[in-house]
Parts: C-alpha cells; structure tokens; sequence
C-alpha cells in the first residue's frame, strides 16, 4: 500500500521534485545549471585566482614544490619590483588620459552616428550602414599599413608631428573608425529606435532644433546607454596595443605597451643592478604577474563605480521604447 502525501503517492512527490512541474524548477534542472555556471566560472576565475597567488609568493616559495596556491611567505616585493619596471605612476597616468581621450570622443560620435541613422532618412543611408557593419568584419592589420602610410605621408609633407602623437588615433576615432566604433554605434542605434519619435515632435513644435533635440531629450534620456558605451570603449581603448604600438610606439609609456615590454624592461634595468646576474633580480613568473594586476587594477576600480550604471544601461536598453 502506497504512502499518500496531499493527495500523491511518495513516487509521485519525489518525482515532482526532482523533474519539476516545469522542466525548470526540479532539482535535476537546478543542480545541471549550477554545475555548468560553477564550470563557467572556473574558467574564468581560475587564471585570476592563480594571478593573485603567484603575485605575493616569494623566490623561496616559487621554487618550492610543496607551495602550490597559498604563499608561506607572504611578500610585496613583486609588486614593488613591477611598480619600477612600469614606470608608475607617470605610466599610468599616460593611460588614463589617452584612453579617456579616445574613449570621450569615440562616446560621443557613436551617438551622434547611431542618432542619425535611427532618426534621419538621407540618399545612400543603407550603403552607409552597410560600411559601418563592414568596418568590422574587415581585419585590422588589413587597414591599418595604409592608414600608417597615409599618416606617414602627410607628416612628410606637412611637416607636423603624428607618428609618436595621439593624433591619428584620435582622428580615426573621431571618424568613425576607432576600436569596434562599429559595435557602439549598432547600441545607441538600437536604443534611439526604441524612444518615441512624439517626443522629437513635440520639441520640435516648440521650436527646438535638431541639436537641441539631441542633447536635450535623447542625451538626458540614454544616460545609462552613455555610461555603458563609455565603459566599453574605455576598457577596449585601455587593453588596445596592436594598433597604439604602431602609431604611438615608444614615445608615450602606456600600461599595455609597458607590460608587453616587461622583460626587456626588466633585464635591461637588472643590468645596472651589482650582483644581477643569477640574484634576487633574475626575472620569474611572480613579477609579471605582479604587473599584470597593477594593469587590470584600474579597470576593477573604475567598474566598481560604473557597475550600476552599467547594468542598467543594458537592462533599459532591451525595455526602454514603444
């Protein structure tokens, strides 16, 4: 005889919990979805977590094989080491300033771009659209030896200083053609789409302009989309170093290019150093790894700030519209 439990049989009850009612609120279901996000997650924390542990261990415990995550001598010195070699904090500072630069300026014409394709009708607006998607699926080393060539040419002939400025890239950016540009005006189109047209109308029956529409209404109304697309092309202008080594180069010392030159950077000043040569200051795994936090640093501190903004740029961005 069957045990009943409200009305079901104890089969019945324990096949309700582990299927679920559903497919989606059973215990299998569940235990299946935190099995693949823990998985995920591993992936993703692993590298970083070992980050952190190789940062603080010492010689000693680098090459010590019964040490394999904690540190039994905690120590600092790796990141002081990468401190020097990096040239902070003016290296950092350069980095803040010329990615705030392009990503300020990327920002801004992303949104004018992605405004007037989702509010203007003009000749050859699909062709345009078109080369802004094609702009990305062209690889960069394709374009970029003739960009450097036209820059180089133009130095040449005008005499002013680009290669070793930030100047070319911030004329690629500003027409159009920075970092995944491409991306960031496809966001602000999408989102423009979804804010009523009645609301340009009626501003315009007061008498207000096409600038004046942009920056009071749709600028005010996409301050989280504006705060998304900044981070975004910050930390893509920030982790950019194929391009910035081939216009910017060695004239400006700039996080990525720093930690890209670490070793270079590092033997060159151990040289100098008496008693180098098989010391303390031989280069091993727990300096560039020192140096690689201090890089993501800023990014994590800056998310830290943003991170609201952030998400509710991109949960407005799939609500917000008729």
């Amino acid at each position: 005889m069957e045990v009943k439990v409200k009305g079901m049989s104890w089969k019945e009850t324990l096949r309700g919990k582990l299927m679920g009612h559903h497919m989606t609120d059973g215990w299998i279901y569940r235990s299946a979805v935190y099995v693949l996000l823990i998985a995920i997650a591993y992936v993703f924390l692993y590298p970083l977590l070992r980050m952190l542990s190789m940062t603080f261990m010492s010689t000693a415990d680098l090459i010590n094989p019964e040490i394999d995550w904690v540190p039994q001598n905690w120590s600092i010195m790796n990141l002081r080491v990468a401190w020097r070699v990096m040239d902070m904090p003016a290296t950092i500072f350069n980095s803040l300033w010329f990615t705030g630069t392009l990503a300020l300026a990327q920002t801004f014409v992303s949104a004018m771009t992605g405004f007037a394709f989702a509010r203007y009708q003009f000749k050859f607006k699909n062709f345009w659209f078109m080369m802004i998607l094609l702009s990305f699926v062209i690889p960069v080393p394709l374009v970029l030896i003739p960009r450097w060539m036209m820059f180089t040419t133009v130095q040449n002939l005008t005499g002013l200083k680009l290669i070793g400025t930030i100047i070319p890239q911030l004329l690629m950016t500003i027409l159009g053609q920075g970092v995944y540009s491409a991306i960031l005006i496809l966001i602000f189109y999408n989102f423009f789409k979804m804010i009523p047209v009645s609301l340009d109308e009626a501003a315009r029956i007061d008498g207000a302009t096409s600038w004046q529409v942009f920056f009071h209404i749709i600028i005010k109304m996409s301050v989280p989309t504006i705060a998304t697309v900044f981070l975004f092309s910050f930390v893509w202008n920030y982790n950019e170093s194929y391009i910035t080594s081939t216009f910017v180069r060695s004239a400006m010392k700039l996080m990525p290019l720093q930690l890209a030159l670490f070793d270079s950077i590092f033997e060159r000043m151990s040289a100098g150093v008496s008693g180098a040569p098989g010391g303390q200051f031989r280069i091993n795994e727990s300096f560039k790894m020192a140096a690689t936090l201090i890089t993501m640093t800023p990014m994590m501190i800056m998310y830290v700030f943003v991170q609201k903004q952030f998400v509710e740029g991109i949960e407005k961005t799939g609500i917000t519209g008729e």
